[in-house]
C-alpha cells in the first residue's frame, strides 16, 4: 500500500488506458457500444458507470480507507442520494449545527417523504444516547467539524452509540478531508464531501461523494445514484481528481495560515471570540488533537458589535474575497447570519450559537503577511464604523501594528 501522498497523486487505475498516457482519459461518451447481443460489457450507459467517474471513485474510496466511492454533481446530490436509502417510516438522529443547505433538505424535502428526524446536540454524549433509543432510528448524521463554529464532534465515541443502538453512522467530512481524518476508521459507515471544497481546491468545480464501509450500503447507494441520476459529469470528475493531487501540499499551507490567524484574532481588541480547534483555549482542542491530523483551514471569530460592525468589516475586505463556500486556495470571508446559513429562523440561528456578529474566514494559501494586514485594515473599518471616540483605539490599530491602511495596500505581489 502506497503512502497517502502518493495515492493523491496516482489514484487507483481503472485499466482501460493502453496509450501510456500519463493522465487518465476523459471520456466524454453518453453511451457504449456491445460486442454482441449476448455480451456484459463494463460500461453500456454514462450514468450507470464511466471509466473517468470510475478513476475517481476508486481514488476518493482508497483514501477514505472504504469499499466503494461514489461522485455526484454536487456535496448536495451526495446527501441526497445517501438519505434516499431509507424508507419513509424511518427516522434519523441529525447534528443541530449543520450545513444549510442539509437543513433544508432534511426540514423541506424528506419531511414530506415521511423520513423522521430527531435534532440532538451532538456534543452532549448522554442526549445523542437517549435520542438513539427511540423507535425506528435507522441512522445518526453529523459533521466532523460543525459549520460554521468549529464545534468538534467525537466521531468514535458517536458511532459507538449509534452502532449500540442498530444504527448506521453517516459523517459530512467536508471540513477536514480524507488528509486529516477518516472517519470510517473510527465506525463511522458513510462519509460525505462537498468535494466543491477541499477535494478539488479551486472554485472551479461543483461536485460531491460519498464513500461506504460495506457492500451492503454500497449497492443501496449506487442504486440511488444511478437510479436518481445526480452523477459527476466526465469533465468535472477529472477536475476534481486533478485538485485532489495537491490536496495535501494546499491543506499544510492552509491550516498553517489558519493557525496564525487564529491566534492573532484572539489578540484583537475588538474580536470577543475565536472558534478554531488549533487554538489550546478552544473547547475542542484536545479532541481535535486525538482524532485529527490537522485543525483545517476554516475558522470563524465573533466581534463585538458595539465596538465593531461586522457587516462593514465584510465589505472592507480587499484580499479576502466576500464569497461562500471554502477550501479553496484563495481566501474567502462570509457572514453566516445573512449568507450560509439564512436559511434557518434567527432564533434558531442563536440557539445554537451563531450570532449575527459571526464571521467564517476560509484561509487559502496566500503570504499569511498579506491576510492579516486585511483583516486589520478590515476590522478597523469595521470599528470606525461605528463612530465615536472609544472606538479610536481600534481605528488606529492598523498604524500602531505597522501595517497600511485601507487603501493603502502594496499591490499582492508587490516586494515586501
Amino acid at each position: 500500500m502506497s503512502y497517502f501522498s502518493t495515492q493523491l497523486v496516482h489514484g487507483v487505475p481503472v485499466h482501460d488506458n493502453a496509450t501510456g498516457a500519463v493522465n487518465p482519459p476523459i471520456y466524454n461518451s453518453s453511451t457504449f457500444a456491445f460486442e454482441s447481443v449476448d455480451s456484459m460489457p463494463r460500461w453500456d450507459y454514462a450514468r450507470s458507470g464511466n471509466p473517468t467517474r470510475e478513476f475517481l471513485e476508486r481514488q476518493v474510496a482508497q483514501l477514505e480507507h472504504g469499499v466503494r466511492g461514489f461522485a455526484f454533481a454536487s456535496g448536495l446530490a451526495a446527501i441526497h442520494a445517501t438519505l434516499s436509502i431509507f424508507k419513509p417510516g424511518d427516522r434519523i438522529v441529525v447534528g443541530d449545527n449543520i450545513y444549510g443547505g442539509t437543513y433544508s433538505q432534511v426540514n423541506e424535502f424528506f419531511h414530506r417523504w415521511g423520513l423522521l428526524f430527531t435534532v440532538v446536540d451532538t456534543q452532549d454524549l448522554d442526549a445523542v444516547r437517549a435520542a438513539l433509543a427511540q423507535d425506528d432510528v435507522k441512522a445518526l448524521y453529523f459533521e466532523t467539524l460543525t459549520n460554521p463554529l468549529l464545534r468538534v464532534n467525537d466521531v468514535a465515541a458517536l458511532a459507538g452509540l449509534a452502532r449500540e443502538a442498530g444504527a448506521i453512522t453517516i459523517v459530512d467530512n467536508t471540513f477536514v478531508s480524507p488528509y486529516l481524518q477518516n472517519p470510517l476508521d473510527l465506525g463511522a459507515d458513510i462519509v460525505l464531501h462537498s468535494a466543491t471544497k477541499y477535494l478539488a481546491g479551486h472554485s472551479d468545480v461543483i461536485a460531491g461523494v460519498a464513500v461506504v464501509g460495506s457492500e451492503e450500503l454500497a449497492d443501496r447507494l449506487y442504486y440511488a445514484q444511478n437510479r436518481l441520476g445526480g452523477v459527476l459529469p466526465p469533465q468535472e470528475s477529472d477536475a476534481v481528481r486533478r485538485g485532489i493531487q495537491t490536496l495535501a501540499l494546499r491543506i499544510d499551507r492552509q491550516q498553517e495560515n489558519a493557525q496564525r490567524i487564529a491566534e492573532h484574532l484572539e489578540a484583537h481588541p475588538g474580536v470577543t471570540a475565536v472558534h478554531y480547534p488549533g487554538l489550546a483555549s478552544d473547547p475542542g482542542h484536545e479532541l481535535a488533537a486525538r482524532e485529527l491530523r490537522g485543525f483545517g483551514g476554516v475558522l470563524s471569530f465573533e466581534v463585538d458589535e458595539d465596538l465593531v460592525d461586522p457587516v462593514v468589516v465584510l465589505n472592507a475586505f480587499r484580499l479576502f474575497r466576500l464569497a461562500v463556500s471554502l477550501g479553496a486556495v484563495e481566501s474567502l470571508a462570509e457572514l453566516p447570519s445573512r449568507m450560509t446559513h439564512f436559511e434557518l429562523p434567527r432564533e434558531e440561528r442563536l440557539k445554537i450559537g451563531i450570532t449575527d456578529g459571526l464571521i467564517r474566514l476560509s484561509v487559502g494559501i496566500e503570504d499569511v503577511r498579506d491576510l492579516l494586514a486585511d483583516l486589520d485594515r478590515a476590522l478597523a473599518a469595521g470599528a470606525a464604523g461605528r463612530g465615536g471616540d472609544v472606538k479610536g483605539e481600534l481605528a488606529n490599530l492598523p498604524a500602531k501594528l505597522g501595517v497600511p491602511i485601507v487603501g493603502e495596500q502594496e499591490p499582492v505581489g508587490a516586494a515586501a
